[in-house]
């Protein structure tokens, strides 16, 4: 086993060697009989989490990994640093805690029933087909070790379990039928934490070596093996965490590894493929967009692996938030942030009419952009008041939750549980530019109006549509499938104490004031991408696998190309991360034995 492996590996180097020799039309150190070069064991391309994870698990093993990255060492762990941290468990110890009944199975059926897998999913060469089994492996993971885990590296959650993407329709469609969203204590860097120190002290062991500003421009292939990759030399940057970073060429590199792997993330920042992937389904691509993650999340390592024959799937499904606010204080360009809303804020599409089912926040994400899109407007509203945005409001991002980022659990249930204005959310509401707040309907309406330059709103119609919904707040017997969302959240008691205002009228002048919030399109995470096997190996397209190409995270559809099919369940973006580069990671140490 051993002598047939470095025979492999040694092939590799040698094959990469020549492909080099012949693209620099030298022969050098090929006539002298040199050595063939071979820079590490493996090539780990995307210093975000689930390249940190690969490497984690690499270094472990023991091999030499080079892990390179366009950007500085500032943004080290990429998009994970600027996340809210939740994370999917199914039948966990906080679920049962607080008397939520979960099950595989019953996880199982609102994964697949969200996801729609519909590509091809019993054929060994259909776009969905590795994505289901990696549904089903996540799931397992999701429900069996991931908690044990985590916390054996110290990763903690907040107790109260969220309940993200409810669905809102029959119980065969999309969405979570119980609370799965766990808020890990230090938000997106308390989960990329363990796997950064990890990773450090590799380094400081000779183990692992960073490369920062090395933007890879090609993967080097050889007689159909990855055996090293091609780029640029960036200039040193001094740029902040999320600050754009220069492009300036100052070099080229090459460097060779008998395996590589791409954690390069998807293509939320980049508007440009974003529109040009959009699908039909969702209605005509949005003019105006608002972005969710770095500059640097540009998608150029797809384009790039599908050069050297990696196979890109469900290229249409994509992942953005309807809910998204220009940021008072932008760190990257076009910076938006979305809000995580409870039940109660009344959603009105440009026009001032109220979205049919399932436009109802919390509910269902994709169904509500679909709404959207086909509304002929790229943007929307909540009608709330200042009674709801206390108690409901949840920005994402670690640094619109310092209490949680700084895992001081005490200060954070304590603002939540006095229904106080949360201070990054009062910032919103003293300086984003999308909010009007008046204490009347008229002037609120005439805000609207104001703000968009455009007099789409009619204050009688609103009116109409506002007062015939808090009638609904007498009668128990509700139609209204809002207000019957309301009293299903107020039923949980995680929502009732933390999340979820009580059942009261919109225009009930005790709650005032009244607000309006302009809900732009935010970018966020590419859905499909690189189609991988259940070890991470990148696949061609006859359904083989590249000698020596792995990928994980986001730039493969979070594992098989898309395992959120068509929607995810939420929390599942850095389970996804974890999963598939503990997975690409383990299964190319192995192979490098």
């Amino acid at each position: 086993m051993s002598d047939r492996n470095i025979s492999r590996r040694t092939l590799l180097a040698a094959s990469g060697a020549i492909g080099a020799i012949a693209a620099n039309g030298t022969l050098g150190q090929a006539v002298a009989g040199a050595a063939p070069r071979v820079d590490a064991d493996v090539i780990v391309i995307g210093h975000g989490l689930a390249g940190l994870v690969a490497t984690s698990e690499l270094a472990a093993a023991g091999r030499k990994v080079l892990l390179l990255d366009q950007e500085p060492e500032a943004s080290l762990g990429g998009q994970a640093f600027w996340s809210l941290g939740g994370l999917f468990l199914v039948n966990s110890q906080e679920q049962r805690t607080a008397g939520i009944k979960d099950s595989l199975e019953l996880a199982r059926a609102d994964w697949f029933n969200t996801a729609g897998f519909d590509r091809g999913v019993n054929d060994p060469l259909g776009e969905d087909h590795w994505a289901a089994k990696w549904a089903e492996a996540y799931l397992n993971f999701a429900a069996g070790e991931k908690r044990d885990w985590l916390y054996g590296l110290g990763v903690r959650w907040v107790p109260i379990v969220g309940w993200a993407e409810r669905g809102g329709q029959l119980a065969d469609g999309p969405g979570n039928s119980v609370p799965r969203f766990h808020m890990t204590l230090g938000t997106g860097p308390g989960v990329m934490e363990p796997f950064e120190k990890k990773v450090r002290d590799a380094v400081r062991d000779g183990k692992v070596t960073f490369r920062f500003r090395h933007q890879v421009d090609g993967l080097i292939t050889s007689n159909g093996a990855v055996t090293g990759v091609r780029g640029s030399l960036l200039e040193p940057s001094s740029a902040a965490r999320g600050k754009p970073s220069s492009r300036t060429k100052v070099g080229d590199f090459e460097l060779y590894a008998p395996m590589v792997i791409v954690t390069s993330g998807g293509i939320g920042a980049n508007h440009d493929l974003v529109r040009r992937n959009w699908p039909a389904r969702l209605g005509p691509a949005p003019r105006r967009l608002v972005t969710g993650v770095p500059a640097h999340v540009d998608g150029r390592m797809l384009a790039i692996t599908e050069l050297a024959g990696g196979r890109l799937v469900n290229r249409d499904r994509m992942w953005h938030y309807t809910e998204g606010m220009i940021n008072h204080t932008p760190i990257w360009p076009d910076h938006g942030i979305r809000v995580l809303a409870a039940p109660s804020s009344l959603w009105l599409d440009a026009r001032g009419k109220r979205f049919p089912n399932p436009g109802i926040p919390s509910l269902d994400t994709l169904g509500t952009l679909e709404l959207i899109g086909k509304s002929g407007y790229d943007y929307s509203w909540f009608v709330l008041n200042k009674k709801i945005i206390d108690k409901e409001f949840v920005l994402s991002g670690s640094e619109q939750n310092p209490e949680i980022t700084a895992k001081n659990l005490v200060a954070y249930l304590a603002m939540r549980l006095l229904n106080s204005t949360p201070p990054p959310v009062k910032a919103f509401m003293d300086k984003g530019v999308d909010f009007v707040i008046k204490n009347n309907l008229p002037d609120l309406v005439a805000g609207m109006n104001a703000l968009t330059g455009q007099n789409l709103i009619n204050l009688d119609d609103l009116r109409r549509q506002i007062t015939i919904r808090d009638q609904q707040v007498d009668n128990p017997f509700s139609k209204d499938v809002q207000v019957m969302g309301i009293r299903n959240s107020l039923a949980y008691s995680g929502d009732s104490l933390a999340r979820t205002a009580g059942l009261h009228k919109l225009l009930d002048a005790s709650s005032g004031p009244l607000i309006a919030i302009r809900m732009n399109i935010l970018t966020r995470k590419t859905l499909g991408g690189l189609q991988t096997d259940l070890q991470g190996r990148v696949l061609g397209a006859n359904g083989q696998p590249i000698r020596g190409l792995y990928a994980a995270g986001e730039v493969a559809g979070f594992g098989g190309g898309g395992v959120h099919g068509y929607r995810a369940l939420e929390g599942t973006f850095l389970g996804g991360c974890l999963f598939s580069g503990r997975a690409a990671g383990r299964a190319a140490a192995a192979e490098s034995a």
